[in-house]
């Protein structure tokens, strides 16, 4: 079973509508959600962006960042939708994946054993150590 964190601290899975491979983009409908992995290319998302209403973004691994790099371009190619990162995400890494654009962090129930709701909530202050965002002030 999947555990959404969010700032307010885990939540059950919520999200209605299916979630698709990007191998299937000319599947998508209005209302669905799209899985892309670190070697995709969200570029190929960028005509169908309106009609996406979840991108969950795969980590493969807790070190690899490529996912990081897809949430800030999705933005940037102005996706506003709801943004998931999913897999091996560690709760030292949520206030960076807040920061990049992600919405919500996905994860199963042995990483939610080893780093239990404290540990996220503790970094659900991301905005208070964004040192970034201070100095664009």
């Amino acid at each position: 079973m999947a555990i959404i964190v969010r700032d307010a601290g885990f939540a059950p899975e919520d999200f209605p509508g299916m979630i698709r491979p990007l191998a299937e983009i000319g599947q998508i409908q209005e209302g669905d959600g799209v899985e892309i992995g670190p070697a995709d290319d969200p570029r190929a998302l960028v005509g169908i962006l309106g009609q996406v209403a979840l991108i969950r973004v795969r980590f493969p691994a807790f070190n690899d960042g490529r996912g990081f790099s897809h949430a800030r371009d999705l933005r940037s190619f102005g996706y506003t939708g709801r943004l998931r990162a999913a897999g091996h995400v560690l709760a030292d890494q949520y206030g960076m994946a807040r920061r990049v654009g992600f919405d919500e962090v996905e994860i199963d129930e042995t990483l939610a054993t080893r780093q239990p709701e404290g540990q996220w909530l503790a970094r659900a202050n991301w905005r208070d150590h964004f040192y970034q965002g201070r100095l664009r002030a």
